[in-house]
């Protein structure tokens, strides 16, 4: 999908893009290699041309925060599955509503072929050394909630360039509601051993643990564990099936035409 992209360019917005799919155009190269076909003024398509050439350059040098910082924000989820090596799926646990009021007790990054959790009192103060590997940052609802919340915990913390909030991403799509409800009405995810626990548990859970039980931090771990690696296919549907919505069927090429007419004399 990032290939077929071209919000990032100067002058395209969603409408021409859209008129650049339904012409036939799905790829960078398509655009580069006869730009008056498309409407291209000689001076734009120059423009063009030089930033189609810096894209090239990012997608090759694996520079994600490049294209984060050209296209809007709701249009992040492009980058799935390219940068899926960069991407860092994140959710943490607090004992309330406001970073203001609560604290943040446990915090899953999932990416990069492993899976770590931080706990407030080990080793959370560590959370914005090993986030800085990633740029692209993957929540649900973490832009209203787990940013925030860990901006204030950590006023030095980088934020990846890059951040795709499922939960508005599925709403797209027509789903609403929380991630437990989402998860269950696709039938994805994997809740073992933490089946029913939610938010609410999740506090009581971080002060058993304070009053000295070890099982209840290891429930409370296993349960932020799996928010965060459930988004990981979450966000597989959720980009495949944008795709298949906004991308209209390719036009046939004049190879295809003349292989259906050779079936046909068949």
């Amino acid at each position: 999908m990032l290939r077929a992209t071209f919000q990032h360019l100067p002058g395209i917005g969603p409408v021409t893009e859209a008129e650049l799919w339904r012409s036939g155009v799905r790829d960078w190269s398509d655009l580069v290699r006869r730009p008056e076909d498309w409407g291209l003024s000689a001076r734009v398509a120059s423009r063009i041309g030089r930033e189609i050439v810096a894209s090239e350059r990012a997608y090759a040098e694996r520079d994600a925060g490049w294209f984060g910082r050209r296209l809007p924000e709701t249009e992040h989820w492009r980058l799935y599955p390219e940068f899926a090596r960069e991407t860092a799926y994140l959710d943490i646990e607090t004992t309330g509503l406001s970073p203001y009021e609560g604290i943040v007790t446990v915090v899953t990054v999932h990416g990069g072929g492993a899976t770590r959790t931080f706990v407030a009192g080990e080793d959370l103060e560590e959370l914005p050394a090993y986030l800085r590997r990633f740029p692209v940052l993957v929540t649900f609802n973490g832009s209203r909630f787990d940013v925030p919340f860990l901006l204030v915990a950590f006023p030095q913390l980088i934020v990846p360039p890059v951040h795709v909030d499922l939960r508005f991403v599925l709403y797209r799509l027509g789903h609403a509601g929380g991630l437990k409800r989402i998860e269950s009405r696709l039938g994805i995810g994997d809740r073992t051993g933490v089946e029913g626990v939610h938010g609410l548990d999740a506090v009581r859970l971080w002060h058993e643990h304070r009053r000295g039980s070890a099982a209840a931090l290891e429930r409370l771990v296993r349960y932020n564990r799996a928010d965060t690696v459930n988004l990981e296919p979450l966000l597989a549907l959720a980009a495949g099936e944008l795709e298949r919505r906004l991308l209209p069927p390719a036009p046939p090429t004049l190879e295809d035409v003349a292989t259906a007419g050779r079936i046909g004399a068949g």
